[in-house]
């Protein structure tokens, strides 16, 4: 048995609507939360991952490719400096301001924490040259984002923050 279609006319339509509050002046914000494990696997998905939640700011590829890098070489840091390999959670923070272009990008773990910050974003400094790795981490994470922080406790953890400013030509 076939059953047959109706079209229904305007006033026959109901429709529900929500009555939503006026936007506050921070709907101009947009934020995202990710959280993976310490794995080296995880780096590309977070940084496209991170990419991708930038778009709405409008980003050049150049700005992109910066975000991009930053983003692989702190999540890789977590990986290898803050977990030794041995696993654990990289938390990854995202709020862009589409109103001021702007990003802040924040990667933290809860792993052993790093001695000496000063030392340890000097250009060349490692803590494990014999899995060669460059000492550069930082270094690149410096030189393609506005602004870096780091802040870090023996035993409890790191957190890298990255700034960023989108040109939006």
């Amino acid at each position: 048995m076939s059953k047959k279609l109706r079209v229904l006319k305007p006033n026959e339509i109901k429709v529900k609507k929500e009555i939503k509050e006026k936007p506050s002046a921070s709907s101009s914000l947009n934020k995202m939360t990710l959280i993976v494990d310490a794995h080296h696997h995880n780096e590309a998905f977070v940084r496209s991952t991170v990419a991708a939640f930038c778009v709405p700011l409008n980003p050049s590829i150049e700005e992109i490719n910066d975000i991009k890098t930053a983003v692989s070489e702190a999540v890789t840091n977590c990986a290898v400096h803050g977990y030794e390999g041995r696993g654990g959670e990289i938390r990854v923070e995202c709020v862009i301001d589409t109103a001021s272009n702007f990003v802040h990008i924040t990667v933290s773990d809860r792993g052993i924490g790093i001695d000496n910050i000063d030392e340890a974003i000097q250009p060349l400094f490692t803590t494990k040259p014999h899995f060669e790795r460059s000492g550069m981490g930082f270094t690149v994470m410096q030189s393609f984002m506005d602004k870096l922080e780091v802040k870090s406790e023996k035993g409890k953890g790191t957190t890298i923050e990255l700034f960023k400013s989108i040109a939006n030509l």
